[in-house]
């Protein structure tokens, strides 16, 4: 990724894919609200989460595919997207909320209450998606190519592979990690 690439979308502009349907909203929620009480549990009790944007990639493809048998890479993202959404506001909460507990505990604090915690997790949502839609253009589309986002590459190499159907999932996904898999 020395020289920048210029991007280009897999969907063109003049194709109508469906994207932003009630299934993909249903499924995110649902796949968001599972990986953010995983990610909080497992936050709170080690000390760090795991991604949930792979695995919300393959159990969207599995649903929306398999058994409601439908085709579209855009609802899809829009599935991954929603449920790493969820993983990421539950991260952020477990690893700020804790400092309000022990503020209360020392006596600095009130001890907050579920509406607080709510309100809380609420604007640091709303904060993290303000912040990104700017910086989307500015990280993602022009500097495509050029910044290394290996999540987000395996992830779209994944999506890549459900729309074709899993036949090339070995030559987009394992030839280029060595990993041996297939």
């Amino acid at each position: 990724m020395n020289e920048k690439e210029t991007f280009q979308p897999f969907i063109p502009a003049n194709k109508v894919v469906p994207e932003f349907t009630a299934t993909s909203v249903i499924l995110g929620v649902i796949l968001a609200i599972v990986f953010g009480a995983a990610n909080a549990y497992l936050g709170l009790r080690v000390g760090m989460t795991v991604s949930a944007s792979i695995p919300s990639a393959v159990i969207s493809m599995g649903v929306i595919r398999i058994i409601l048998k439908k085709d579209s890479i855009l609802e899809n993202n829009m599935v991954q997207t929603i449920g790493s959404a969820g993983e990421s506001l539950a991260a952020g909460v477990i690893f700020t909320l804790p400092a309000l507990f022990m503020w209360a505990q020392e006596g600095l604090t009130a001890k907050p209450g579920i509406l607080s915690i709510i309100i809380i997790s609420l604007i640091g949502g709303v904060l993290g998606v303000l912040f990104m839609v700017p910086l989307r253009v500015a990280l993602i589309v022009q500097e495509h190519g050029t910044l290394p986002y290996p999540e987000g590459t395996a992830c779209a190499e994944v999506l890549l592979a459900g729309e074709e159907g899993g036949r090339k999932i070995q030559d987009r996904i394992c030839r280029p990690w060595n990993c041996g898999c297939l």
